[in-house]
């Protein structure tokens, strides 16, 4: 037999085809399961047979019980007993009523009228004076009355409850309306034994347990009591509409609110009542903050009469504790819950749960401005602790739910203003244009609330450390000062992500602005700092020693109490127009312009600023510290914004200068440490915060120092890069635009001032090299050749030809420019362009285009006459253009190297590097306009008296011309409650505002050659020695070094000699009179003259004199002249140091090079 038929069977005989095992079994499975099938459908079929026929009969009888029931009614004749009632009115009523009614979920006419009557019968019953027809005496009765009496009336409670849940508060339908406060007046009376008349002495410890029982069950899930009264209140208005209560008190739709309420809060205030019974109250509690405290605009649907009810402490404290108990569950809870509802226009019912309870808590009236109060007795700690969970939350449900996004790992929200429709919308009827969510933390936002958390914590930490035992029993819940920083914590970000237009600015204002908060904060940062390292006792030390005019350690109350009562209440409504700073006494200006005298501040070792806990960023901190952090670098941070420099440096509010310089050390520690070893999400909140806090205090110290440059340097001292890797890692951080790059990328993005000025100057230069490789890879050549730019100039109009052919051309500059220049007689000029002649270019045209005679740029009206865009310009032809191609003159210099000797004013520079300018910057620019300003600021008169308006007035080329300071300025007078406002637009105006189109065009010119990340390397002070070089002397020895010498000099002629005897001698102003006379610019390279293109050269020029002249004959007499375009002295061969010094005097003196060869 062949293999391949041994496994094979016949099942009829040997003409039937064979098939094999295998599918035979798989054949007589199928079978099985076919038979088993038809089983199941036959036994459904019978069961669904039994189903309908049972439900069929049963509706049957339910119909014909109600026809039975109605004809009782009608034919009644006289009082029922209370067992009448209960054998023959609710108990058939029960049962046809649930069926033809409760299970479908509506109510027709019929059914209707039937609970009308029953419930009206109950009612009358109950409050009966006649003892035998009181339905309630059951309950004081025999056990078997007892329990039918408990049975029914939870039946009927369930009925109540159903009938509520159907009932719509916006129809008019006056049965609807009785029948629903007939069914609320049942429940209430049923679950209050005081209303049963009738009812004994001896009974009335029956009659507490059998309600006692009652409530225990509508205090449970079964009875659907929360869920039931959810539906009811998510049909009501809101805002609930405003009318006489006297009158809305007799109204049966607001008995029917109430009563529901009253239903709601009876397991809260049972007497004689064990929380440990059955867990009962936990329950109740539980459905309480999962169905009612997520209703959306709870107090806000309903009756204001009725919210002292809900703010109770009976009620709230309750709901308070158990939310922490069970806290777990209850969110758990509420979570499916939204899971299972979450639309995109819905808010997440536990954010409905944190409003409502900061609103509750807070006895908040939206119609006032500032209520100043919490709830009676509440239970401060339970408060806090619940608000930070329900935030937490909130804020994760909002992430998980897409509705937060995350770019570049900041939590930002759409700008629409139509945004926060999709939260007010939720479960409502009605559009609340003038409500919105956020309204309900309004109390978050004001400084009596901190304030009396602060007042509580003082009070709590003395329970704490007396143990006394008559202190308030919340102080046995941890509460101190990081659970008040938990909480803000917890604000700030609910607001920057639900508060799409000012943010977290309400918060800001007022926490920045609370007198005493932030230097408790910055207290218990240095007490949970100094555990690392010993490093708060040293930095007091050294800053009592080191700062002029420090005064007692730590922060004066009053003086910051005094500062808050001037500017507080005033900030929050001009920080929501004009971002801006304000001074807080009157000063003069020269107070503000007088720096520091920082030779005091002397160099300590890095280490002194060295913060132990930080050195490894966030992760080396604990949580409660992160915390203390994030509030304290965002509050100081807006403060910074505001605080003007008479309070920082004069005053010292509300930290001394030795304060300050801890706080910059710390901040400047955390920072660098963060980003060096890289962010992890949870951190991005803290660090983004200390990096603001961290520039508005390194921007302070660039314009007027307070600390050594040591400290900013000094957490980098260890681990710098090189400047080659260094500036390629910033290159390519810079380029990938948002994409994953080395942490050292980070750090010198967002804080290169830890790298010294000099290294940072050398990344500069090694960002333009690395940029003219990649040129010529690109095959854009440099050197003179095809891809280079042929220029013709002529002599007398330099800039005209300069605009005319170079300011088309955008980065195409950067490539090698030639110039042929052209005399005034019009003949073309000898030589070739091989660097110099375009130096000499660049040179020439920024010197006559910043001239202030040009009318492009003026100067500053203080004494060092800086540069700044004229205003008048945007009245010339093509103006803004011109500016334009100015700062394609200043990025081609930079590009190149070459020095231009001009001084930028620090607030156009500001505005080239992205920084806004506040209002201390404007003594820089306008000293008199300041001082006007002040003197209107502290006017102590009415304002109107001076005739001000929001309006400034410019002459231009003869005209006047008025620009508003704000829409309908010229109607707008200045008075006393908006001084302060005008203050800050006109500072705004002139900082900002005034010359925005020029630092835009100049800064679009700038950045074709300059990447803007570049120029971000440095501040306002620095950029300006990029351009123009380093202030100081210059260093001889190192011109010496590398000078080339031409035409028959070597470093060993006499004529050379005697030049570096003589130029040593010089004074400092001498020789940077001489530096400029050969190079047209009198400071020296900012990385030394290694670094000057052409390098400084001296050249021979050959003078026939007798070899005596050297013991006293006659000199040499012909002058000293300069080629600045190739950087060359042109130098006789003088033989007396004597001559050659007076020579060169004379010639660098006379502003003159080639005329006097």
């Amino acid at each position: 037999m062949n293999e391949s038929r041994k496994h094979q069977v016949s099942l009829r005989g040997a003409s039937a085809k064979e098939i094999t095992r295998d599918a035979l079994l798989e054949r007589v499975n199928q079978e099985r399961e076919l038979r088993n099938y038809t089983r199941r459908a036959k036994a459904a079929v019978l069961l669904i047979q039994r189903v309908w026929r049972r439900h069929h009969e049963t509706k049957l009888a339910a119909l014909r019980l109600r026809q039975e029931w109605e004809i009782m009614i009608n034919n009644r004749a006289g009082a029922l007993t209370g067992m009448q009632i209960s054998r023959d009115i609710l108990r058939p009523f029960l049962f046809f009523i649930n069926y033809l009614s409760v299970r479908h979920g509506k109510i027709g006419a019929r059914d209707r009228d039937c609970m009308i009557s029953c419930f009206r019968i109950v009612l009358e019953s109950i409050t009966s004076n006649d003892v035998h027809q009181n339905f309630c005496l059951m309950a004081t009765d025999s056990i078997e009355d007892r329990k039918i009496w408990l049975h029914q009336s939870k039946k009927l409670i369930f009925v109540c409850l159903f009938v509520l849940s159907m009932f719509d508060y916006s129809h008019q339908i006056v049965q609807d309306v009785v029948l629903t406060s007939t069914a609320m007046r049942l429940s209430v009376l049923l679950t209050d034994p005081k209303g049963w008349n009738c009812i004994t002495d001896d009974g009335r410890k029956d009659a507490d347990t059998a309600v006692k029982n009652l409530v225990q069950f509508i205090g449970s899930k079964r009875s659907w009591l929360y869920n039931c009264i959810r539906k009811f209140i998510c049909k009501l208005e809101a805002p609930f509409p405003s009318q006489d209560m006297l009158s809305c008190q007799t109204d049966d739709r607001f008995l029917i609110i109430a009563s529901a309420i009253t239903l709601s809060l009876r397991p809260f205030h049972l007497t004689n009542f064990d929380v440990n019974d059955n867990g009962m109250m936990e329950c109740a509690v539980e459905q309480y903050c999962v169905s009612l405290l997520t209703i959306p605009w709870l107090p806000q649907r309903l009756p204001v009469i009725l919210l002292p009810a809900l703010r109770h402490k009976s009620v709230l404290s309750p709901c308070l504790r158990i939310l922490l108990i069970s806290r777990e569950k209850i969110l758990t809870e509420i979570s499916e819950i939204d899971q299972l509802e979450v639309t995109s226009k819905k808010m997440p019912r536990v954010g409905w749960a944190l409003a409502n309870i900061v609103y509750l808590a807070t006895g908040s009236d939206m119609s006032a401005l500032e209520s100043g109060k919490f709830t009676e007795d509440l239970d401060y700690a339970s408060y806090l602790h619940v608000v930070i969970s329900l935030a937490d939350n909130l804020l994760a449900s909002l992430e998980n739910f897409g509705w937060i996004t995350r770019k570049n790992e900041e939590i930002q929200v759409s700008n629409d203003p139509d945004a926060e429709s999709s939260f007010h919308m939720d479960e409502t009827t009605c559009e609340f244009s003038k409500l919105s969510y956020m309204d309900l933390f309004r109390p978050v936002c004001q400084q009596w609330h901190l304030k009396k958390l602060l007042a509580f914590e003082k009070d709590a930490s003395v329970c704490g450390t007396n143990n006394l035992p008559s202190c308030n029993q919340e102080c046995s819940l941890k509460f101190g000062l990081l659970d008040i920083a938990y909480y803000y914590s917890c604000m700030l970000r609910l607001f920057s992500t639900l508060n799409p237009v000012l943010k977290s600015l309400p918060v800001l204002n007022m926490l920045s602005f609370t007198p005493g908060f932030l230097s408790s904060l910055w207290g218990e940062l240095e007490k949970s700092l100094s555990d690392g390292k010993n490093h708060t006792a040293n930095s007091k030390s050294y800053c009592a020693n080191t700062i002029p005019g420090d005064k007692s350690d730590g922060v004066s109350q009053r003086k910051q109490k005094r500062f808050s009562k001037d500017t507080g209440n005033k900030w929050a409504n001009v920080l929501q127009k004009i971002t801006g700073r304000s001074l807080t006494e009157n000063e003069c200006v020269d107070s503000i312009n007088d720096q520091s005298n920082f030779s005091q501040i002397e160099e300590h070792p890095s280490d002194e600023w060295d913060i132990e806990p930080l050195r490894r960023g966030p992760e080396g901190i604990s949580k409660d510290v992160s915390c203390l952090l994030l509030l304290f670098c965002s509050s100081y941070s807006h403060l910074l914004l505001v605080l003007d420099d008479i309070e920082f440096y004069d005053k010292q509010v509300p930290f001394t200068l030795g304060e300050q310089q801890k706080i910059a050390s710390l901040v400047n520690t955390l920072v660098y440490n963060s980003l060096s070893r890289g962010i992890s999400p949870q951190y991005k909140a803290l660090v983004d915060s200390a990096v603001r806090c961290l520039h508005l205090l390194y921007e302070r110290d660039c314009r007027r120092q307070f600390c050594h440059p040591s400290l900013w340097l000094s957490p980098g001292k260890s681990n710098r890069m090189p400047i080659a890797v260094a500036a390629r890692t910033h290159g390519v951080f810079s380029a990938a635009d948002g994409a994953p790059s080395s942490s050292m990328g980070s750090v010198i993005t967002t804080m290169p001032h830890v790298f010294p000025f000099d290294e940072r100057v050398k990344m500069f230069r090694e960002f333009v090299s690395m940029d003219k490789v990649s040129r010529r890879v690109a095959g854009e050549g440099t050197g003179p050749g095809s891809r280079s730019i042929e220029i013709v100039i002529r002599r007398g109009h330099i800039f005209e030809d300069g605009l005319r052919q170079l300011n088309s051309l955008g980065s195409r500059l950067k490539s090698a420019i030639h110039v042929s220049f052209v005399s005034e007689s019009g003949l073309p000029e000898a030589g070739l362009d091989y660097g110099g002649l375009s130096k000499e270019f660049l040179t020439d045209i920024s010197k006559e285009a910043f001239s202030p005679e040009h009318g492009l740029f003026s100067q500053t009206s203080t004494s060092e006459r800086l540069l700044i865009p004229n205003t008048s310009a945007r009245f010339l032809d093509n103006g803004i253009q011109m500016i334009e191609f100015l700062g394609r003159i200043v990025g081609k210099a930079l590009y190149e190297g070459i020095l231009i000797d001009f001084y930028f004013s620090h607030v156009f520079v500001r505005k080239l590097l992205g920084r806004y300018n506040f209002l201390d910057e404007l003594s820089t620019l306008d000293p008199e306009l300041y001082r006007n300003l002040m003197y209107v600021k502290h006017y102590d008169g009415d304002v109107k008296e001076l005739s001000l308006d929001f309006t400034v007035t410019e002459e231009s080329l003869g005209k006047h011309h008025v620009i508003e300071l704000k829409p309908g300025g010229k109607d707008i007078c200045v008075t006393n409650e908006n001084k302060l406002q005008y203050v800050h637009a006109m500072a705004d105006y002139k900082l900002n505002r005034q010359i925005l189109p020029f630092s835009n065009a100049f800064y679009h010119g700038l950045t074709d050659l300059i990447s803007p990340s570049w120029l971000k390397l440095f501040n306002a002070s620095e950029f300006n020695q990029l351009l123009s070089g380093g202030d100081q002397d210059i260093d001889v020895d190192d011109l010496r070094k590398n000078t080339q010498y031409t035409g028959g000099y070597s470093e060993g002629s006499r004529t050379i000699k005697l030049f570096w005897e003589v130029f040593a001698g010089f004074e400092p102003r001498e020789r940077c009179m001489l530096l400029k006379f050969v190079t047209s610019c009198s400071r020296a390279p900012l990385l030394g003259f290694k670094h000057l293109h052409p390098a400084f050269t001296i050249h021979k020029v050959a003078c026939d004199v007798p070899l005596w002249a050297s013991l006293g004959g006659q000199d040499v007499d012909r002058l000293p002249s300069a080629s600045t375009c190739y950087n060359t002295l042109k130098l006789p061969t003088y033989k007396r140091s004597s001559t050659l010094r007076a020579k060169l005097l004379y010639a660098i003196n006379s502003n003159a090079g080639f005329e006097l060869s």
